[in-house]
């Protein structure tokens, strides 16, 4: 009896500390994305549903946004160990929090360009950015787009232009009533959101930012130095699990979008699905992105950005290239070669 008893303590003991042992070998991470469960979202959900993360022993949660300052500012409180955001908002969260303890980092480029532009009604006789002088432009105070105009206005010699600030939502509703000549945002956000409006799209003059001259990098993983510092093979585990689920969005964007439909069961299939092509076309698998590398970055093109930054968003400290990147935590070049053909 005793013996008996003794070999089933010894089983349920052992049994329990491998479960320990498996408990402890998952990391969790707290993810915070920039925006809603749109289209580009399936990038961040897609390594989950395929059970990336999960092989990779990671535990990922991850939540929408409402801003790239937003996933900034939480990263940097603790709240989450990673998130998604502009680079110009890292950088200017640097620039302007050089005391800082837990500044982010950024650690991998998926928008190797800025998806911001401008856009407007064709019939507000808006063709070129000359032709925004003395015009009155629309956008939520914290959209990369209007934080970053004063590059794309320099790069183009624009004149003075009047602002209009509105709740994200409102934006491309005031462009259609008539309310702003034009406005700011991602192109592959407002132009749809114009479309749904009853706007064709071939109605719309949409001015990119890098077909302007301003190669600004958009948005990038971003990472708290604590999880860099006390688990980065953890932090290499992400971005290897990250990058095998983009390439499955990027091979199947129809297929991906299933995954954000999974979270939030009210959205457009089809308006999401285009919203995730285009994002894949227009700053995901770029010529730009095509040059440098999926994921990566090149110095001199930074520090431009680091300077352009600190002089269009005013930061108290100039921002240095070198505090906002680390890419010594990217997979492998032979692994991050994922990016479809550009077809002809």
């Amino acid at each position: 009896m005793n013996k008996r008893f003794f070999l089933k303590t010894t089983a349920m003991l052992a049994a329990a500390a491998a479960f320990g042992t498996a408990q402890a070998q998952t990391t969790p991470i707290k993810f915070q994305m920039d925006w809603r469960f749109e289209g580009p979202a399936a990038f961040f959900l897609v390594p989950g549903a395929n059970g990336y993360f999960k092989d990779a022993k990671l535990d990922v949660t991850v939540d929408s946004g409402n801003g790239s300052g937003g996933a900034v500012t939480r990263v940097a409180s603790g709240t989450y160990e990673m998130g998604f955001a502009d680079l110009a908002a890292l950088m200017e969260f640097h620039a302007n929090n050089p005391d800082a303890p837990n500044k982010p980092v950024a650690i991998m480029m998926v928008y190797n360009n800025t998806p911001a532009s401008v856009m407007a009604l064709k019939k507000s006789g808006i063709k070129t950015p000359a032709d925004l002088a003395g015009k009155k432009l629309g956008a939520p105070v914290f959209d990369a787009g209007r934080r970053a105009f004063p590059i794309f206005q320099k790069a183009n010699g624009i004149g003075n232009v009047a602002w209009t600030a509105m709740d994200p939502p409102l934006r491309e509703t005031m462009l259609v009533r008539g309310d702003v000549d034009a406005i700011t945002g991602f192109t592959f956000t407002s132009l749809l959101n114009i479309e749904a409006r009853g706007v064709k799209a071939d109605d719309v003059v949409v001015m990119q930012y890098p077909d302007y001259g301003v190669k600004l990098y958009g948005n990038a993983i971003i990472a708290s130095p604590k999880i860099l510092k006390d688990n980065p093979a953890a932090v290499k585990a992400f971005l290897a699990a990250f990058t095998k689920g983009a390439k499955d969005v990027m091979a199947n964007p129809a297929k991906a979008i299933e995954t954000v439909k999974a979270r939030d069961g009210i959205i457009n299939v089809d308006l999401e699905t285009r919203r995730l092509k285009l994002a894949i076309d227009t700053v995901i698998n770029s010529p730009d992105a095509h040059a440098e590398g999926f994921g990566q970055v090149k110095g001199p093109r930074l520090s431009l950005m680091a300077s352009q930054v600190s002089d269009a968003f005013n930061t108290k400290t100039r921002v240095k290239a070198d505090d906002v990147w680390n890419g010594s935590f990217l997979p492998t070049a032979k692994e991050l070669d994922i990016l479809p053909k550009v077809k002809k």
